[in-house]
């Protein structure tokens, strides 16, 4: 018998005592072993909870029991999560975890531990919920090149901006709306603004390229400027616009950012809605390939943290290596990345789209017949310094979204 504990008995915490419970038979033969919750560790009480036998306040109880091999870290946030995690694992005991923030920030140092320890440190729940990612760029990719991973990473962005589409809806409106059915968080902002898609990219670039991504160096730019009128343009030209999280190499260099992107009707991305995530790879041998399904929730989420539990319990004193090297990936200045731009600009198309392409060059224009006094346009690839360059030309224009090309 292999026994557990889970720290935090919140949305995943719940999830992955009811995801062990219900598929218990299932599980365990797939682990070699019976799995057992030994201990669920929260500071709250749970009165007529059957998670009342096994609960406990104090993480010394757990961390002081030998028979405890493998721990699951689902309380969230950076502490006491960090600390209690790097106990464990200098302890010798596994841990498992959905935690984005812990693995952005520490990953890198944890997995060192677990592997001088020769034992493991997984989080296949922390970049894609449901979708099983991590562990596929850790075996059956490894025989590719990784060129390219962009993907619809946050389920509540993705929400809110097909929402939005479907609607033709503000952005505040939608946002009230998600909170209400429980996809937005009452502090929206790590989803809103981005945060929590670059954290993800950066525990999949460091994964893919094989060195240290960190997130601080992603260029991060979130949803909360989009507006109605730009959804009705996209719709104009046939494109949608998503959250991408992308990182990319380019003739040898590497660049990643997070920022709404105009996705076009030929990429698998575009199809994307709800509270769906999607991950989109690029190999030089595989070809292009995209996982796709709940990106978050508890069980989704619960069912892949259950996976690394049971991968554990058949890796308990043998490392599974992660080409996660302490090596840091130096990526390009983001004013370098060049891709097309729609831009919208005060004014006729008719009367000022002389000065726009005096400018910009020859640009494809859009106009939407509801929306007056302005008029929109994609211009040809180019650098976002050269964009800056030649927008600062133009003080009538309104805002600007890049295309994926």
């Amino acid at each position: 018998m292999i026994q557990i504990a889970v720290l935090g008995y919140g949305t995943v915490g719940s999830g992955v005592v009811e995801v062990i419970n219900t598929n218990h038979e299932s599980i365990n033969k797939k682990a070699g072993e019976k799995i057992n919750i030994k201990y669920v560790l929260d500071l709250r009480e749970f009165p007529g909870d059957p998670v009342e036998d096994v609960l406990v306040h104090d993480y010394e109880t757990i961390i002081n029991d030998p028979e405890v091999q493998i721990i699951v870290e689902v309380m969230g946030g950076v502490e006491p999560a960090y600390t209690f995690t790097k106990r464990a694992l200098e302890a010798g005991k596994c841990v498992c975890t959905s935690n984005k923030e812990l693995v952005a920030r520490h990953g890198l140092e944890l997995l060192e531990i677990a592997r001088e320890k020769d034992i493991n440190y997984l989080f296949e729940a922390s970049c894609g919920g449901g979708i099983p990612i991590i562990r596929p760029l850790n075996s059956s990719l490894t025989a590719d090149e990784i060129d390219e991973i962009s993907g619809i990473l946050n389920g509540t962005t993705n929400y809110i901006l097909t929402k939005m589409a479907e609607e033709n809806a503000d952005f505040e409106d939608v946002l009230k709306e998600a909170q209400e059915k429980g996809y937005a968080e009452r502090n929206p902002e790590a989803d809103v603004e981005g945060y929590d898609a670059c954290r993800k990219i950066a525990i999949l670039s460091s994964l893919a390229f094989g060195c240290h991504v960190d997130y601080e160096d992603i260029y991060t730019e979130g949803i909360t400027k989009i507006t109605v009128e730009d959804v009705k343009y996209a719709k104009g030209i046939g494109m949608s616009i998503k959250l991408l999280a992308t990182s990319k190499r380019e003739d040898g260099k590497f660049y990643a950012m997070v920022s709404p992107v105009l996705v076009g009707q030929d990429s698998p991305l575009y199809s994307v809605n709800g509270v769906f995530n999607a991950i989109f790879i690029h190999g030089n041998v595989l070809g292009d390939a995209m996982f796709y399904g709940s990106g978050a929730g508890k069980l989704p989420t619960a069912s892949a943290v259950v996976g690394d539990v049971v991968d554990c319990a058949k890796h308990l004193h043998r490392n599974i290596m992660m080409s996660w090297s302490s090596k840091r990936l130096e990526l390009m200045d983001i004013k370098d990345v060049e891709h097309p731009f729609f831009v919208r600009i005060k004014g006729s198309m008719t009367g000022d789209i002389g000065s726009v392409e005096d400018v910009f060059g020859k640009v494809k224009t859009v106009g939407v017949p509801d929306v007056a006094g302005e008029f929109g346009f994609v211009t040809a690839p180019m650098s976002e310094a050269a964009f800056e360059e030649k927008a600062a030309k133009l003080p009538d224009i309104i805002t600007r979204i890049r295309v994926r090309a």
